[in-house]
């Protein structure tokens, strides 16, 4: 197989290929991130709706707190990956 050089290439293509080697699979990443983030909120909305019912309060928060850390950290992981 020959590989095509950079001047074969138009130069938005190499660039564009010259981004997805150096960061594979990005808008995958940001698509799961963001998904799963937004399941993480909506997660988090019930848990707390559930405490503001005041429906077993001992069990909901540590579930909770769980919603939220994740919810965060993917938050977090879109923020970097969008750098």
């Amino acid at each position: 197989m020959v590989k095509p050089s950079p001047k074969q290439l138009s130069p938005e293509k190499y660039a564009r290929l010259r981004a997805e080697a150096k960061a594979p699979y990005k808008g995958l990443r940001q698509f799961l991130y963001l998904g799963l983030g937004l399941s993480a909120t909506i997660g988090a909305g019930i848990f707390f709706l559930q405490f503001l019912a005041g429906r077993d309060s001992i069990a909901i928060l540590p579930n909770l707190g769980l919603q939220v850390g994740v919810a965060a950290l993917m938050f977090w992981l879109f923020r970097r990956e969008a750098r």
